[in-house]
């Protein structure tokens, strides 16, 4: 296993690499301490909590140019989306905090000859001007919403900017702007290559024409082939195809569109391709469902049921009137679920994970759906656990969502997300009227043509790790040291599991495990020789102390819950069984030799 240091980038020498390196339990506390001697040396970190650097620095410039002094900037890549921002900030700032906002919006300078050619891109983008004392409440939009600019947006869109291609957008729909000021620094703009492949799109030895026709026709090479904007729709089209399971994952693109779909793995015949839809990150995916749900059928409570990754709770606290919480998955909260029910409360939706982060647990997808027909209300299932190359539940759900970040790219360097309406729902031609007149596309076409690629052996690699899952599956369980093991075959939840299992499916390649005590925990995690970081569905195995990271402010609600606050979640990868179980196996000898000497 290669060593990561602390702060760099995983992969490391990734421009746009989804996870950091926090290779101690100690450097994990300190990150949520905001220790110097770990925040300091972070080069990146996970997009929704970790501003890009490239992001960071566009909105310093723009900042500086049209804000007031000592002012901060936030990116968004549409008008639309940053005045949602403003909303969320206005409604929980103090007023005098609230009133010092402004958007601003940059867009291609139609004026400019260069800049005619890069139209097929629509690289726009907004900002929302604010004050240090608002900048909070604006982070906090952008980690739950997963709303915000994406990192090679920006720094494509920076590159435009400082070369007098985008210009402010100061029509009468256009909101004010402040003031402007001078803008500081070189007209020029030369970026060198992305370190994970892109080539220079922007070259200091070529006219503003050359560049122009450049940046329009390719936009990265990679494997020793250029792809062209004839490209990005096909591989929207191929990912959404992949996503639906009507599609070989190993099908090279043609620049001609692709046949009509036949038939997919879903077991919803009727399913279309346009029934798909893609984001910029899986949480955006849960955001703008639950925005259309509310825009369908009205402001309503929605139910989060079993323990939620964190951001999916946070929107449906904070975006609508609130929810109902279930925090075990359990028979007994269907049960108190259906009393409600039949004493006449009604609710928008029911949001689970199958199977559940990081426990596991897989809900009663059987009951939740009769009762949901019986009562009406949505269901909306988060599948990135599972994935959808081992069980299917879009029969069950009205929306099935994903975070293609993690096992369907596997690569760590690119962001995703995605919505499926099951055209059986009852709420179908509702959710596609409002999809009709609400959706914006925002995934950035860089983004689409690196998930294109990392797609294509989806479901080649979720076998291999299904069965190195199982492998150290074999080992946890059998070991001493370890308290309780959670994974999908061996949890109390199985049966429901079964029931959504392919028959060529596996159990995925997430578990997690908790310790007898935390000196145990800490020492097989300082000695576990993988990847450390958060992010999960990598390539290569990936340990996380997932719940001090998740839930730091929180961790005796957490414990409240039956979830150990020392629990220790290991995503698997692709290395070859016999060696990563040889790495399990020496992590759990230093956990019990640290017991020992203790």
């Amino acid at each position: 296993m290669p060593e990561f240091e602390l702060g760099e980038s995983i992969p490391p020498d990734t421009a746009h690499a989804v996870s950091v390196s926090l290779p101690t339990w100690s450097a994990n506390v300190g990150y949520e301490e905001g220790e110097d001697w770990v925040v300091n040396r972070m080069t990146t970190g996970y997009p929704r909590f970790f501003i890009h650097r490239s992001i960071e620095a566009f909105a310093s410039e723009l900042a500086a140019k049209y804000a007031a002094k000592n002012s901060r900037a936030m990116l968004f890549p549409t008008r639309q989306i940053a005045a949602r921002c403003v909303s969320f900030i206005k409604a929980r700032a103090p007023p005098a905090v609230a009133s010092k906002l402004a958007i601003i919006h940059l867009v291609l300078d139609a004026s400019n000859p260069s800049a005619r050619a890069l139209e097929p891109l629509c690289p726009a983008i907004s900002a929302v001007l604010l004050s240090h004392e608002s900048f909070p409440y604006a982070k906090q939009y952008w980690q739950h919403s997963g709303d915000g600019v994406s990192s090679r947006r920006a720094e494509f869109c920076h590159g435009l900017f400082r070369d007098g291609l985008l210009r402010l957008d100061d029509s009468p729909t256009s909101p004010s702007v402040a003031a402007q000021k001078p803008c500081r620094g070189p007209r020029r703009y030369q970026r060198p290559s992305s370190l994970d492949g892109g080539i220079s799109i922007f070259n200091g030895n070529k006219s503003h024409g050359e560049e122009a026709h450049e940046s329009s026709r390719f936009l990265e090479e990679r494997f020793g082939r250029n792809l062209d904007m004839s490209f990005v729709a096909p591989a929207k089209s191929a990912i959404k195809r992949r996503i639906a399971g009507a599609l070989r994952s190993d099908q090279e693109l043609g620049a001609s569109p692709l046949p009509k779909m036949e038939s997919n793995t879903r077991g919803v015949v009727n399913l279309r391709e346009d029934d798909v839809y893609l984001f910029p990150c899986g949480m955006n995916a849960i955001f703008n469902a639950h925005r259309a749900l509310l825009g369908c059928r009205g402001s309503m409570k929605s139910i989060d049921y079993g323990f939620p990754y964190v951001d999916t709770l946070k929107i449906l606290e904070k975006f609508g009137p609130g929810c109902l919480f279930y925090g075990h998955a359990s028979e007994a909260d269907l049960d108190d679920l259906e009393a409600r029910l039949e004493g006449s409360e009604r609710f928008l939706a029911l949001f689970c994970e199958f199977p559940g982060n990081p426990l596991l647990t897989c809900p009663n997808l059987v009951r939740i759906r009769h009762l949901a027909d019986k009562f009406n209300f949505a269901v909306v299932v988060d599948e990135t656990i599972g994935t959808f190359a081992n069980i299917n539940v879009l029969p069950f759900a009205d929306i099935v969502v994903s975070s293609l970040t993690k096992i369907f790219s596997g690569d760590c360097n690119v962001m995703g997300g995605s919505a499926i309406l099951n055209p059986n729902s009852h709420y179908y031609a509702a959710l596609k009227a409002f999809a009709q007149k609400e959706f914006e596309d925002t995934y950035w076409a860089e983004d689409v043509i690196f998930m294109e690629r990392n797609s294509r052996d989806f479901v080649s690699r979720i076998d291999r790790i299904n069965a190195n899952a199982e492998a150290i599956c074999n080992v946890l369980q059998a070991h001493p040291a370890i308290k309780t093991l959670y994974y999908p075959k061996i949890v109390e939840s199985r049966p429901n599991y079964e029931v959504c299992k392919l028959p060529g499916g596996g159990y995925g390649g997430l578990l997690s495990i908790s310790f007898h005590n935390r000196v145990q925990a800490v020492a097989f995690y300082d000695a576990i020789d993988t990847a450390k970081g958060p992010s999960l569905g990598t390539n290569f195995t990936l340990t996380s102390p997932y719940v001090l990271l998740a839930h730091y402010q929180e961790l005796d609600w957490v414990a409240t819950l039956g979830v150990d606050p020392d629990l220790v979640r290991i995503s698997v990868g692709l290395e070859e069984t016999d060696h990563i179980v040889k790495v399990f196996q020496s992590a759990l000898r230093a956990a019990e030799e640290k017991l020992v000497a203790n």
